[in-house]
């Protein structure tokens, strides 16, 4: 199994891409990982014993601020370009960027296009919850704007996706709204709700934001505006938490002595809570197979995003999401 992993995208790229990288290759000896981009930074950045580790040399890095169609056009031979183009050409089975979102979207879609039946890939991402038991969340940026029928196809492949990657059986299905009841939301929320409801997935009706960090569903469904800001909240809550924490517990001597006796709890607290712990996130819909990483993405993360990339080709999710779509259109 190949992996392409564009080295020269994120925050922190790229010594921890490759820090991440190297450490894929030691825990999953089964996969040839391939680094895109500069091949001399790359290099310097990898220990002699790397034999599953190999290097494809770009000269060209889309950076974080560019306007996504135009990078994607004019900088063919980027890391992320590339790194997407392998997939294409078959010489890779997966990709993974940290880079530009709305570039390596672009990208997907332009090499790899969309699964026949499905009209607008997912970004769907994992968040961690207070019931220890994850929630994936679609879409939370893709697409700003969607129809009802998109979010049906959203509602299929996050079931598939949590079913598959993440082990659940039949994973229960939510719509993010403004309420519970049915009559509650917005148009787009008031015209999916029976479409989904009349599925096949496994769907509990609305579900409020304030109850998505609970665990309140196994899938919560939205539209890429909804759920990007579902997201960046949730990220900020997380980090303004850890922040308060840290400043309360080192305040006084007391406190000091008392985060000593919480630490244990707090360190699993943290993982618990940590992105880094689920990797990336995959953009459902498309025939190739491509992982974001979170821009600010540590080693672990990308280790995980290669981990989940792994497990995303050895299960053929996209197959599972081929057939469901068929068999969809067949019954209708």
């Amino acid at each position: 199994m190949r992996i392409a992993v564009d080295a020269m995208g994120g925050d922190h790229a790229p010594h921890l891409i490759v820090e991440g990288a190297i450490q894929a290759s030691r825990e999953y000896t089964d996969l040839e990982i391939i680094l895109v981009g500069n091949e001399s930074e790359i290099r310097a950045l990898l220990p002699q014993d790397m034999n599953n580790i190999h290097i494809k040399h770009t000269d060209e890095v889309i950076g974080t601020d560019e306007e996504p169609v135009k990078a994607v056009k004019q900088k063919k031979n980027s890391s992320l370009v590339t790194a997407t183009r392998m997939v294409k050409e078959g010489e890779a089975d997966a990709c993974i960027s940290a880079g530009n979102t709305g570039a390596y979207m672009t990208a997907g879609l332009l090499m790899t296009g969309r699964i026949k039946g499905i009209e607008r890939p997912a970004l769907t991402i994992i968040l961690p919850t207070a019931s220890g038991r994850a929630t994936v969340v679609l879409d939370v940026g893709a697409n700003m704007d969607a129809k009802p029928e998109h979010l049906v196809q959203y509602a299929m492949m996050g079931s598939i996706y949590a079913e598959k990657i993440l082990g659940y059986d039949r994973p229960s299905v939510g719509l993010l709204s403004v309420g519970t009841e049915e009559s509650k939301g917005n148009e787009l929320t008031k015209k999916a709700f029976p479409l989904i409801k009349a599925s096949k997935v496994n769907f509990i009706g609305n579900v409020e934001g304030r109850d998505v960090p609970y665990g309140v569903a196994d899938v919560i469904v939205c539209d890429g505006f909804s759920g990007n800001v579902l997201l960046k909240v949730t990220e900020g809550v997380v980090g303004t938490i850890f922040d308060l924490l840290k400043k309360e517990f080192t305040s006084t001597f007391t406190s000091k002595m008392g985060a000593l006796l919480l630490k244990p709890g707090l360190k699993r607290f943290k993982k618990q809570m940590d992105y880094a712990e689920y990797g990336g996130a995959p953009l459902l819909g498309l025939k190739g197979i491509c992982i974001k990483a979170h821009g600010s993405s540590n080693a672990t993360a990308i280790k995980n995003a290669i981990g989940q990339a792994r497990k995303f080709v050895s299960l053929d999710v996209n197959e599972l999401i081929k057939k469901e779509v068929q068999i969809e259109e067949e019954t209708e």
